[in-house]
């Protein structure tokens, strides 16, 4: 048997025995990318991207048309237009997605109370209870992207599981437009096949470290125990012991507050001259602020996080005492934490940003638990 981890032994791999949840996370496809070819029908079918202009700036969003030539998400702009020379570009409208995403909202909490939004276009649904009585968590999510479709003219994707982990992995698999279901006694097997940069939290160079120990695949990372993987990942362990088998005990959270909104970059060579450190501190200010709005935050604090060639880590920090007002203050507080700090004393490998002291913040401890004993809601 393998080691316990937090109580949860290798009989609970596929959630824990009788006790089980019915989860549903659903993900809206290409969302603002969506949003802006509904609104103007002359884009359907084009490779259109959200976010920055032809020039200069961030990809916030591609559609899927864009993605076939290797457009993506946090991309500068001049590459994603040379990857995909018909590129059409868009400006962000949030104040649209906001309201589309609110309608959205209200589909998912006509099914259950239960939901825990993680950006505008995606949350999770626990429906253990079934308020409507239709009687299998698959045939609500199908219902859920029936009325997405109807009511405003856009696509979804959902996962459904008995947790948060594995319904997330689902939600992607078919994408787009899709829907997959894992059962209980499936998810094992179903992370075993995965590539672990499947896995949340496991970026490239994590995938990366990874492979050169030989873990490619869920069923790589199960062969290797707890110690092997505390002495290689460190703080990550547990989540990625837990995950090679299935295992995630945290509930969905309804309205889960939020404790900050960042992003942070490791360099592919370590930058020491002020010139590139500013350089690449425009980019990760686009791509924050482009995740501040994209999640409504509201927040007084900027945080600059800096990691040295020697994974020295500097963190400089301001305050106001009000929320950040707009863009172009955030991005003024960052470029003022930055240029007190040079000239740096070693290069820089890792850059981080971040806003926090939210409005609204309150302590959040979100601690595994049990759930209830399985009700009669089939998947």
């Amino acid at each position: 048997m393998d080691e316990d981890v937090h109580g949860m032994a290798e009989a609970d791999d596929d959630g824990g025995g009788p006790a089980l949840r019915k989860i549903i996370h659903v993900d809206m496809d290409a969302f603002f990318a969506s949003v802006e070819q509904r609104d103007e029908p002359s884009l359907r079918g084009l490779p259109v991207a959200v976010g920055g202009s032809a020039e200069r700036g961030v990809v916030a969003a591609a559609s899927y048309e864009a993605r076939r030539f290797g457009v993506r998400s946090a991309m500068p702009s001049v590459r994603a237009l040379r990857l995909c020379p018909d590129l059409v570009f868009r400006r962000p409208r949030f104040e649209v997605y906001k309201q589309v995403s609110q309608q959205i909202r209200a589909i998912f909490l006509d099914y259950t109370p239960h939901v825990e939004p993680l950006s505008l276009d995606e949350a999770y649904l626990d429906v253990t209870a079934d308020r409507h009585g239709i009687g299998s968590a698959t045939r609500i999510a199908e219902r859920i992207r029936q009325r997405i479709r109807a009511e405003t003219d856009l696509t979804a994707s959902a996962g459904v599981s008995y947790n948060k982990f594995l319904a997330k992995l689902a939600s992607d698999q078919n994408k787009p437009d899709g829907l997959c279901v894992i059962r209980p006694g499936e998810g094992a097997a179903f992370v075993a096949g995965l590539p672990v940069s499947r896995f949340h939290g496991v970026g490239p160079r994590g995938a990366e470290r990874m492979a050169a120990l030989g873990i490619r695949t869920g069923a790589d990372l199960r062969l290797h125990d707890i110690a092997f993987l505390r002495a290689h990942f460190g703080a990550q362990a547990d989540y990625l012991f837990r995950a090679a088998r299935g295992i995630d005990l945290r509930r969905v959270r309804a309205d889960r507050p939020r404790k900050s909104v960042g992003g942070e970059r490791t360099f592919d060579t370590d930058i020491s001259s002020g010139t590139a450190l500013r350089e690449a501190l425009e980019r990760i200010i686009a791509i924050v602020w482009e995740r501040i709005e994209r999640s409504g935050a509201a927040g007084r604090t900027v945080t600059l996080k800096l990691k040295s060639a020697d994974f020295t880590t500097i963190t400089r920090a301001r305050s106001l005492a009000r929320p950040v007002s707009d863009a172009d203050e955030f991005a003024g507080m960052a470029r003022g934490l930055l240029d007190a700090l040079l000239p740096l004393p070693q290069p820089v490998r890792l850059m981080g940003l971040t806003l926090s002291a939210l409005t609204g913040e309150a302590e959040d401890k979100d601690e595994p638990t049990r759930a209830p004993a399985q009700s009669s809601l089939p998947f």
